[in-house]
């Protein structure tokens, strides 16, 4: 694999040396880590687009990705109950 040098500000060097001692690897194999954690937004769509035809397969029902989109957030609002819940439990406890 071919390498290069990438410029960053020395603040920035030294937090990712930190970041990369602190877990046994070189700053270029941390680097190489934490971009392959983030998608591209064509990786993010083909994405999307996989999982709403495993969807579409798994129900049998042909929804187009303009009813896709207009849907509600059902997990979205899964984790925004559960946060209230989490709140209101730590109330009642302190």
């Amino acid at each position: 694999m071919a390498a290069t040098t990438i410029q960053v500000p020395r603040e920035t060097r030294d937090h990712l040396a930190e970041l990369a001692k602190e877990r046994g690897l070189s700053i270029g194999q941390l680097v190489e880590a934490l971009a392959a954690e983030q998608p591209t937004a064509a990786q993010r769509a083909e994405r999307l687009a996989a999982d709403r035809e495993a969807v579409r397969r798994v129900i049998g029902v042909g929804i187009s990705d303009e009813e896709f989109d207009q849907a509600p957030d059902v997990l979205g609002n899964i984790y925004k109950i559960a946060a209230e819940k989490a709140r209101k439990a730590r109330g009642a406890v302190a």
